[in-house]
């Protein structure tokens, strides 16, 4: 299995892509941390992913609430192999729209929390260690109502590529997975009406090379490959599974 006996903390854990990694990072072997505000679907995500895996409650846009969780690894496992720093969100609104709140949250939620993630988690990470962060095909393409959303991938491209070469001499990898459009729980808290999501959808799907939504176990697979050794010879690199949408 190619997790086998790993430690592997997954944030955003409880739905969508993070929910998929989980268990198949768990399936090739990990020991499984999975983290979520929600304790109830915390409790629901668990029980899907079986035993082997520890549910921890905390809002990664805290640092004293990450912390507390990298304290918890610590004390029951000693180390961390893998990092997947998924969590994330997005509110869509056009240029005018867009409030200051709305940029505070994104980028504490998709930025910060990543980086407080990684921050935090590094020193339990041995030499070998993989780290991966969720990006986006949006910071690769403009995308008129996303402006803000867009931007903080964006700058986690960037971080990839600074933490991966701040990292690389302690033998600690970092890359990015990028998802296209993806058939999960995140395009329903965009802020946008049915009608509206059932448009989106279709104009989207029309742009995507491949002609449908992804689902959330091919992205999960794609973290695999950078979270298992089977790329021990990538870092500061971003996988991109999008359909083709920002590539053809």
């Amino acid at each position: 299995m190619k997790l086998s006996n790993k430690i592997a903390l997954v944030t955003g854990g409880t739905s969508g892509i993070g929910l998929e990694a989980a268990k198949l990072f768990r399936q090739e072997g990990a020991n499984v941390i999975i983290v979520g505000t929600n304790q109830v679907r915390l409790e629901a995500a668990a029980g899907q992913i079986g035993d082997g895996v520890t549910a921890l409650r905390a809002d990664v846009t805290k640092s004293g609430d990450v912390e507390s969780v990298v304290s918890q690894i610590r004390e029951k496992f000693g180390r961390i192999d893998v990092v997947f720093a998924n969590a994330g969100m997005g509110l869509a609104a056009p240029l005018e729209a867009v409030t200051e709140e709305q940029i505070d949250t994104q980028f504490d939620v998709n930025f910060k929390g990543v980086f407080f993630t990684v921050q935090k988690a590094a020193p339990l990470l041995a030499k070998g260690g993989s780290i991966v962060v969720t990006t986006s095909f949006l910071n690769e393409v403009g995308t008129p109502g996303l402006s803000i959303l867009s931007a903080t991938k964006a700058a986690l491209r960037s971080l990839v590529r600074s933490l991966g070469a701040e990292l690389a001499p302690q033998g600690i990898r970092v890359n990015a997975v990028s998802p296209g459009p993806i058939s999960t729980p995140f395009h329903s808290k965009l802020g946008l009406s049915s009608k509206q999501l059932d448009e989106t959808a279709s104009a989207i799907e029309e742009q995507v090379p491949l002609h449908r939504f992804g689902e959330p176990v091919e992205i999960a697979r794609a973290a695999l490959f950078l979270a298992s050794d089977d790329s021990a010879f990538t870092t500061g690199s971003e996988l991109v599974v999008d359909g083709g949408m920002s590539q053809l």
